[in-house]
């Protein structure tokens, strides 16, 4: 279950920031390259929060008794 919220956590972050970049390239360059600049950041950042998701709910690792 905490995965599926830090997953979510992590996109809704992801979308913010590629909502704002595809704003900034809208204004700099035209609504073609804003929204090949926004597609390109919302699968990235598909991909990076399931990765950063996966890594925070990982098991810690027990320290080994000698």
């Amino acid at each position: 279950m905490s995965l599926i919220i830090w997953y979510l956590g992590f996109m809704i972050a992801g979308d913010i920031c590629a909502y704002f970049l595809g704003l900034l390239v809208e204004y700099q360059w035209g609504s073609q390259a804003s929204l090949i600049a926004f597609l390109a950041l919302y699968f990235i950042s598909l991909w990076i929060s399931w990765v950063l998701s996966v890594w925070a709910t990982q098991p810690k690792k027990a320290a080994v008794v000698a």
